[in-house]
């Protein structure tokens, strides 16, 4: 319905205004459904009665009140301006009327309510004052009337048609039963007349919204807003009203072109009041259907929801159609319009509806997931008939990448199950989906599956999960008893587990070498099935990765490795894969290829919401950018590792992010930061892993740039015997050899430093690899002055050919000190030059330094001199352009992976290059790759 047809209700209202006033009583029934702008109506006409020569009293009825007598007409006659005599008996008339009332039959027909005589008495009370006054009487939601005013007003009709009265009454239209006995006594009177009104159309929406927002926002946006609304008036207020809020926020959206984007349009407060609002103003049967849809999400079966008939339960969606809250597909119209609804249901009954809805959908054979769903909205675990549905959903949920409804269906699984061995299953099966939001939160369930597995309720194979959690949290004595336990039920395992240990085996070889003797050997056992592809993947990939570390990283290997990851996605099984296959490129000498792929499932990770995978695959990225030196790169991609993980949700793992965090403040000369670093503890337990290795390293690195060479020595030592101890002694790993020869020529021990580098370039893997570039680097260095420069000309080769320019840089610096000392001049300026660019690249701040300042045996380069972009380095450059358009320091740090001191070092330099003194004289012409 259009607005403009508003306006002729009114009018023709205003006509029988006119008529009353002369003597021609007429009464007019204003009907539509509940909200659709009825009482508004009404109020309009009262406020302009005066005007048109009539006095209006009101009453408004409410379904609250329709048990008291006499309630309605009481309001009609309250404000009546009436002689203190007539007051006087009208108060009598009331009170004893009232006391009929409650006094006869509730059953009884409503003309039998009240005493004929004092009914008479009251209408002849409004009937003389019509005499003196014309009148407008006015009552809002008559369905609610109690039944004593009704007979009233019903007497009262039968006689105004010659008197001075306009009798208007408002009523919510439903089809919930045929019409009372008080609206068909109305319509039988010839000068009653029934005047409906229904919503708005998408036209009169338009109209509407225009007098608030404008002709150009309402024909933008009024076809979205009858789509929301249906039509109602009130609800139309309310998406007007919440579209202005988010205006004023900044928020409103540009409209859709399609009802596809209905999901979008702005919904608030108000658009959710006016919605509760329309159910309270209702039927009540309408509200307790409009809650089982919103439970429900779907109008089939909501007779055996509601326990309702399913007559009853159509005419209700018909209510709730007409009132523009369910749509032509008997769904509620919008999103917001289900969380209202949800919103204003008691927490035992939302409770009861979605246990009951579980069941229903249940009996029905509907997905598991929707009935997981509403078995969580109840926080019901539906007993032993619901573990099957809940693990399936759970599965699902799992491969979509949905942990955490998935974990919330294990819990609930978990609580349902009665079967001790397929209860330790599904702990086991939440602890892998809790790992991927937290590490550490499997920890609470390990205890209970370490019981488990003693009193023999755990499989083999969930066995082998529980070691890996052990190991990560650093609790090696229980590992060891569940690795030893493995191997107890020997010939009893079946072939999950069989294949699990098996692809276990060269995992634990490669991270946690010490326990490798605790597994048993499976390869002879037959096994009756094949393993699955999860289980195959992380086999291969951990063979891959043992085979690098022990015999080199071999072309085919590689090729295989680049398979693997080709094939694998971050689904339930595959991250242990994934990570053991990025590892092998890694400590293969080829950062180049992995660095893309890790990328690509970090990604991935992201889509998923797995933070703990995120924060995994963060440090290798970390480690990939650590060995290809940007040394700025890597220590920002280890923040953000652990930011998605605190360290204490590491376990012995913290050594993989700590080692590069530490390793890059280190060599851009950020020593204040490093001994934070080398005082944060870690556990002791950590040194018998792999991230042990790293982390000893990277502390001896801290150790040679603070002069302590003695301890700097001791950390490579030592990280060389548990190599040795654990046959990983691959300087693709952990280039040992190299960080103790630095550190043994820095105390003139030259002698014992050559056949260190003798033996690291020995098992270096062939070509131009990072590893041999270091060595050679360190080998130049503890050989005679006139030798330096040709081992240091294939050290810079190599390492230009590996991507690390760090080293590169490293490499060149010493490149020109030779030349310097054999008096080549000229070539030791060029490379110093050079060095000292990359070194600024690196933000190598230490080496940039030397090579500026001149340390002893440098060549000394001259202060620059000019000025301008071109000075700026590609990472001052990055800095300067964001720092230009307005980004804060913070900002720029996330944006670049960098710390917020970097980004403040940063624009030290650039402003002094710059010749400038604030953030607002940057150029803003300053660009460079926002994707790299």
């Amino acid at each position: 319905m259009a607005l403009v047809e508003r306006e002729e209700v009114l009018a023709s209202l205003e006509d029988m205004l006119a008529d009353a006033v002369t003597g021609r009583g007429k009464i007019a029934i204003v009907g539509g459904p509940v909200a659709t702008g009825k009482t508004a109506l009404l109020n309009t006409l009262v406020e302009d009665a005066l005007e048109h020569g009539a006095l209006p009293l009101t009453a408004t009825c409410s379904q609250s009140e329709s048990g008291l007598a006499l309630a309605v007409l009481s309001q009609i006659l309250h404000n009546a301006p009436l002689t203190p005599e007539e007051e006087e008996r009208t108060r009598n008339l009331l009170r004893e009327g009232a006391r009929c009332a409650m006094s006869a039959d509730p059953l009884a027909d409503y003309v039998d309510q009240v005493d004929a005589h004092i009914v008479h008495a009251l209408c002849m009370v409004l009937l003389e004052l019509a005499e003196r006054h014309p009148l407008m009487i006015v009552v809002d939601d008559i369905q609610h009337a109690d039944r004593a005013s009704q007979l009233c007003l019903a007497y009262l009709a039968r006689r105004l048609r010659f008197a001075h009265i306009l009798a208007i009454f408002s009523q919510s239209e439903e089809t919930w039963n045929a019409p009372s006995l008080f609206q068909t006594e109305l319509l039988r009177q010839p000068h009653c007349r029934r005047l409906p009104l229904s919503a708005l159309s998408r036209e009169g929406v338009e109209i509407m919204a225009a007098d608030i927002v404008g002709d150009d926002v309402a024909r933008r946006f009024a076809a979205d807003w009858h789509a929301v609304s249906g039509g109602n008036p009130l609800l139309v207020g309310a998406l007007i009203e919440d579209h202005l809020a988010a205006a004023d926020a900044g928020g409103a959206p540009a409209p859709s072109e399609t009802d596809a984007a209905i999901d979008e349009i702005v919904t608030g407060d108000a658009y959710r009041q006016a919605v509760q609002s329309c159910l309270r103003r209702g039927h009540p049967l309408a509200a307790r259907v409009a809650r089982g849809l919103a439970v429900a999400g779907d109008p089939g079966h909501l007779d055996r929801l509601l326990d309702l008939d399913a007559g009853v339960v159509v005419q209700a969606l018909n209510a709730l159609h007409n009132a523009g809250l369910v749509g032509a597909d008997l769904h509620l119209r919008h999103p917001q319009a289900r969380a209202a609804v949800l919103a204003d249901l008691d927490r035992h009954e939302r409770t009861d509806l979605h246990r009951r809805a579980a069941e229903l959908a249940y009996g029905q054979g509907a997905p598991a997931a929707v009935i997981a769903e509403h078995l969580l909205a109840a926080q019901h675990n539906g007993g032993p008939w619901a573990v099957p549905i809940l693990e399936e959903a759970a599965r699902q949920a799992l491969s979509e990448g949905r942990v955490e409804p998935a974990v919330d269906y294990l819990r609930l699984a978990d609580g349902a199950c009665t079967d001790d061995q397929r209860r330790a299953t599904i702990k086991t099966t939440l602890v892998r989906a809790e790992w991927r939001l937290n590490p550490s939160a499997p920890a609470a369930h390990l205890d209970e599956l370490t019981d488990a597995m003693h009193r023999g309720h755990l499989r083999g194979s969930d066995a082998v999960v529980l070691a890996k959690a052990l190991l990560w949290h650093g609790r090696f004595d229980d590992a060891r008893d569940v690795l030893d336990h493995l191997g107890r039920i020997g010939s009893i395992m079946d072939a999950e587990t069989v294949a699990e240990i098996r692809a276990a085996r060269p995992w634990l070889r490669c991270s946690y070498t010490p326990f490798l003797a605790h597994l048993p050997r499976v390869t002879d056992m037959s096994t009756q099935a094949p393993p699955s592809a999860p289980v195959i993947g992380r086999l291969e990939a951990a063979t891959a990765l043992a085979s690098v570390l022990t015999k080199g990283p071999h072309p085919q290997t590689l090729a295989d490795v680049e398979r693997i990851l080709r094939s694998s996605r971050l689904d339930d099984m595959s991250m242990d894969a994934v990570e053991c296959a990025l590892l092998a490129l890694i400590y293969g000498e080829r950062p180049d290829l992995a660095a893309p792929w890790c990328d690509l499932f970090f990604e991935e990770a992201a889509s998923r919401r797995a933070p703990s995978r995120q924060a995994r695959l963060a440090a290798l990225r970390a480690e990939i950018s650590l060995r290809q030196g940007d040394l700025e790169g890597a220590e920002g991609l280890a923040q953000t590792a652990v930011r998605l993980i605190p360290p204490t949700s590491w376990g012995v793992a913290v050594g993989a992010p700590l080692s590069v965090l530490l390793t890059a403040v280190t060599a851009m000369g950020r020593l204040d930061e490093a001994v934070q670093l080398v005082n944060q503890p870690v556990p002791e337990a950590m040194l018998q892993t792999r991230y042990g290795l790293h982390y000893l390293n990277a502390r001896g690195r801290y150790h040679l740039a603070t002069g302590d060479l003695g301890m700097a020595l001791r950390d490579f030592q030592t990280c060389g015997e548990l190599m040795g101890s654990w046959s990983l002694d691959s300087p693709g790993l952990v280039s040992w050899r190299t960080g103790a020869a630095e550190a043994l020529i820095g105390m003139g021990r030259a002698e014992r430093a050559r056949p260190l580098l003798d033996e690291h370039v020995a098992r270096c893997a062939p070509g131009p690899v990072r590893a041999r570039g270091t060595g050679l680097r360190l080998t130049a260095a503890a050989s005679e002055p006139r030798q330096r420069p040709p081992l240091l000309r294939r050290a810079a080769d190599m390492l230009q050919a590996s991507g690390d320019q760090y080293e590169l840089a490293r490499a060149l610096a010493d490149l020109a000190d030779a030349y310097q000392a054999v008096g080549e001049l000229r070539r030791a300026r060029t490379v110093a030059r050079q060095a000292q660019r990359i070194a600024e690249e690196c933000e190598a701040i230490p080496l940039v330094n030397a090579l500026t300042q001149g340390s002893p045996g440098q060549p000394a380069e001259p202060p620059r001199t000019e000025s301008g972009p071109s000075t700026l380095s590609e990472a001052e450059r990055r800095v300067a352009a964001l720092a230009a358009v307005g980004y804060t320091n913070r900002e720029i740090a996330d944006k670049l992976y960098i710390t917020v001191s970097t980004v403040e070092q940063h624009l030290t330099r650039i402003y002094r290059k710059l010749n400038v003194t604030r953030r607002s004289d940057l150029p803003a012409s300053l660009e460079f790759s926002t994707s790299a």
